[in-house]
């Protein structure tokens, strides 16, 4: 239920953003603080704004050098997924996806994996990038969230 409510208020956040009018203070005052920001070759700035680990969404917003947004992008979707390839680091996954869901250590296999909830349709679901131990990404899968298939699951 929390989800469905957080989707909800993102939804009039996001209709009173205007791509070219809203300026990062109209953006800062529907969103809040941004959990971080990357400065682009432009001048302008990329404002994360994640919904993990409770939501099923991720927020990328750019404002231009000019302070207007340019554009507000939902980035937990197959298109970005897809460019989640072997050899990226940690710092450029997080740049395209931002923070996840989960993370998790498994020191034996010397691996990292960060998991991120989405949905597919009306299906949630788990995109998992596994790191090895230079943190670089080895592999991607994605699966049902185990919370939407069995009550109480992680």
């Amino acid at each position: 239920m929390c989800a469905a409510l957080l989707g909800a208020c993102d939804r009039e956040r996001v209709a009173k953003l205007e791509e070219g009018v809203s300026t990062e203070a109209d953006v800062r005052a529907q969103f809040g603080e941004a959990a971080a920001t990357y400065n682009e070759p432009d001048g302008g700035r990329t404002l994360e704004f994640p919904r993990q680990p409770e939501g099923q969404t991720n927020y990328m917003i750019t404002i231009g050098a000019d302070g207007k947004m340019s554009a507000l992008r939902q980035v937990l979707k197959p298109a970005e997924f897809a460019k989640v390839t072997p050899g990226l680091d940690k710092a450029q996954v997080r740049r395209l996806l931002g923070r996840p869901a989960v993370t998790q250590r498994f020191e034996l296999k010397r691996e990292e994996q960060w998991d991120w909830r989405w949905l597919d349709g009306q299906t949630s679901k788990l995109f998992n990038v596994v790191f090895d131990a230079d943190g670089k990404v080895t592999a991607t899968s994605v699966m049902d969230d185990p919370r939407a298939v069995s009550p109480g699951g992680k």
